[in-house]
C-alpha cells in the first residue's frame, strides 16, 4: 500500500471545549475512524473544579478523503460544546503594532523567516516612523498611524488575523478589541506588579527586587488584565545594574512574545472566560 505523499495531505486540527461527560473522546475518534482518518495526535484537560473538558485533537487528511463535519458537528451539539475544525496548513495574517523598539520586532519576523512561526505579516503599523526601516528590510508594508479607526481599517483589509503589541505604547480601544477578541497579544512587564507606569525597571532596581519577568496576554477592555498565554521570569541580585535590568527584561519579554504567539497559530490555545488551557 502506497503512502500518500505529504503535499497532497492537510494537517487539520479539532479543539473541542465541552462540559465534561463519559465517552466524549470515544465518540470522536469513532467519526474519525469511520471515515478513514488517523489521529496524529491528541491531548486533552478536564478541569474538575469547574467540570469542563478540552482537547486538542490533529490529524492528517487525504485530500481525496472527505473530513465528516456534519458528524462532528452533531456531535457538538450534543455534547453542548464549542468545537472548531481548523486547516492548519492554511497560514494566518498577522499583523504587528510597534511604537519605537525594534528588539521584538525583529525577533518575530526574524522567526518567521526561519520558519519558526507559520503566518505571513503583511503589514507593521505604528505611531511613529522609526520602525519603518526594519519594514523595508522585511519587504512589509509600514503604516504610521495615530488614528484608532484607520488602523481598524488598516487590519481589515488586510485580512488581518491576529494582531501582536509588540511594545506598543498606545491603549487598544474597544473598537479594535471587539472585532478581534482573543486574537490580540500582548507583552508587558507582568512580575513587576508594583511597578506601573514608565521606567518599571528603574523602579524594580530601586526596590532591590530578586525576580523579573514578563507576561504574554491576550487583549481585553480591562488593562493587562486578558487571559495569559505564557509567563517567564528570571532571578537578579544586588550586582546587576539598571542597564542588566532593562537588557534581561527585554531578552524575556521578546521570548514571552514569541512563544506565546506560537501556541497561537500553532491551535494550542482555548480560551475560557479569563483562562487559557496551553497544550503542549
Amino acid at each position: 500500500m502506497s503512502i500518500p505523499s505529504s503535499r497532497f495531505m492537510k494537517k487539520i486540527i479539532i479543539q473541542l471545549f465541552c462540559p465534561d461527560q463519559k465517552g466524549i473522546i470515544s465518540r470522536l475518534t469513532s467519526i474519525l475512524f469511520d471515515a478513514g482518518l488517523s489521529i496524529s495526535s491528541i491531548q486533552q484537560y478536564i478541569d474538575r473544579e469547574k467540570g469542563n473538558f478540552y482537547m486538542r485533537l490533529a490529524f492528517m487528511h487525504n485530500l481525496k478523503q472527505e473530513i465528516p463535519t456534519k458528524e462532528l458537528l452533531d456531535l457538538n451539539e450534543k455534547l453542548n460544546g464549542k468545537i472548531e475544525i481548523i486547516d492548519a496548513d492554511q497560514k494566518l495574517n498577522v499583523a504587528i503594532l510597534g511604537t519605537k523598539e525594534s528588539e521584538p520586532v525583529y525577533h518575530l519576523l526574524i522567526k518567521n523567516k526561519s520558519k519558526e512561526l507559520k503566518c505571513s505579516f503583511p503589514v507593521l503599523i505604528s505611531n511613529h516612523n522609526q520602525l519603518s526601516n526594519v519594514a523595508d528590510k522585511f519587504n512589509i508594508d509600514f503604516f504610521e498611524i495615530t488614528d484608532n479607526e484607520k488602523i481598524l481599517k488598516t487590519l481589515k483589509s488586510n485580512k488581518i488575523d491576529l494582531v501582536v503589541l509588540a511594545r506598543y505604547m498606545q491603549i487598544i480601544p474597544e473598537s479594535i478589541i471587539k472585532h478581534y477578541k482573543n486574537k490580540i497579544i500582548n507583552i508587558h512587564h507582568g512580575f513587576l506588579p508594583a511597578f506601573k507606569g514608565a521606567k518599571p525597571y528603574h523602579q524594580a532596581y530601586e526596590k532591590g527586587v530578586k525576580i523579573i519577568g514578563a507576561t504574554a496576554h491576550y487583549v481585553t477592555n480591562d488593562l493587562d488584565e486578558g487571559p495569559i498565554i505564557y509567563q517567564d521570569t528570571i532571578h537578579i541580585n544586588h550586582k546587576h545594574s539598571i542597564k542588566d535590568f532593562i537588557q534581561l527584561g527585554r531578552q524575556i519579554e521578546k521570548g514571552v512574545l514569541y512563544k506565546a504567539v506560537k501556541s497561537h497559530l500553532d491551535y494550542k490555545v482555548i480560551v475560557f472566560d479569563n483562562k487559557t488551557i496551553i497544550f503542549d
